[in-house]
This record gives structure tokens, sequence and C-alpha cells, in this order.
């Protein structure tokens, strides 16, 4: 059986007393979907602005404000472009072989795989590792680590990746509708304009963020 995830890797939770956030090591992958509890969808949120917690060499930007919480989310509700970094994690169950992305992938680049299924065939996905997918006819053909020879690789039906691609957005779709309600609950003053951010960076639309409770 083949799994598709899409994957967000998690920065670092020590110290952050802004909201509640799972325990989890750093640097590793948290799947994104609908059916993550309030702890971790906090830490996705937390990952992202942090990704993003940054100020341009230039300027150009509002200044940062001075309350902790809007300081944390400056980066996240003022750079125009976002990065999330992460991407798509796919899993053969029966061998054990895990395709995960590379450094400096992002999820915003999970649409690279639509040149797989029906572009030119062939795309890669960050470095150190370095999947690659490439497709031959009818069948796609997904390498661990293209820098090595020996690498493991998975293969499966191009109808099957497109298949497992649509659920992927459909995650996608709903870990956004269950972080507009967690923003809600958490952020108040904050949720809206984050809920936009949090679309914009996963390039997607944003939902209505449901009233405070």
């Amino acid at each position: 059986m083949i799994v598709l995830q899409p994957v967000l890797e998690i920065h670092p939770t020590d110290g952050l007393t802004l909201w509640p956030v799972a325990e989890s090591a750093p640097y590793g992958f948290l799947p994104l979907s609908g059916v993550l509890d309030p702890a971790e969808v906090g830490t996705a949120v937390m990952s992202i602005a942090d990704c993003n917690n940054i100020d341009p060499e230039d300027g150009g930007r509002p200044p940062r404000p001075a309350d902790p919480l809007g300081g944390f989310l400056h980066g996240l509700l003022t750079t125009d472009d976002l990065f999330v970094s992460g991407g798509l994690r796919i899993t053969d169950t029966e061998t054990g072989t895990t395709v995960l992305p590379g450094c400096c992938n992002g999820l915003g680049e999970r649409r690279d795989w639509l040149e797989v299924v029906d572009g030119d065939g062939r795309a890669s996905f960050g470095h150190d590792p370095s999947p690659l997918a490439e497709r031959d006819r009818e069948v796609v053909r997904l390498t661990v680590d293209a820098e090595h020879d020996d690498s493991p690789v998975i293969e499966l039906p191009v109808t099957d990746l497109r298949r497992l691609l649509a659920g992927a957005e459909r995650d996608l779709t709903d870990f956004l509708q269950l972080a507009a309600a967690w923003a809600a609950l958490h952020l108040r003053d904050y949720a809206t304009p984050v809920t936009a951010a949090l679309g914009r960076a996963l390039d997607l639309p944003a939902p209505q963020t449901p009233p405070h409770p």
C-alpha cells in the first residue's frame, strides 16, 4: 500500500508560551490533515510562523510590534512570499521505503508533482536527500535519494499518484479549516489575518474565521 501525506517540518518548540504546543522532535515531520489535536495545530502554526519570523534586510515592512504575540506573528503576517518547510511524504507500507522532502523544499512546491503526472514527467524536491520523481509511460518511479545509485525506490501507476495527490490537497484544505477554528480560540484579534496568511502560505483559499467562542 502506498501512503502519501503532506508534511510540515517542525521547528523547536522550547520556550514557546504564546499558546499550547505538542511535544515533538525538532526538524521531524508532522502530517497535516483535519484530524490533528489542538496542540498539534499549535505546533504547526508555530513552525510556519517561526519559519517566516525574519526581518528583511531592505526593510519595506511595518515595524515589529512590541507585544510578544504580535512580534512573533510579524513575519507571517507581513511577508509576501511565505515559505512552509516540508512537502509530500510517500511511504510503501509493504517494504517500509519512504520518500521524504529534501532540505529547502516547501509545501508550496507540491504543485511540481503535477509535472510528473501531467507535464514533462520529471521533478525533484530538495537535497540531502535528493528525492526524484520520474514518469515512464504509465508508471512513476520515486527515488529516495538520486545522489546514490543504490537508492531505494517506489513505483506506482500514474493514476494512483494522481489520486493520492488529490487526497493530499483535501488533507491540506481540512487542516486549514481546523487551523481557522484553532486561531479563533487561541489568537482572537489575530485570528483572521493569521488564517489568511496560512492560506497564502499553503496556496489555498483561506476559510472564513469562526466567531470568537
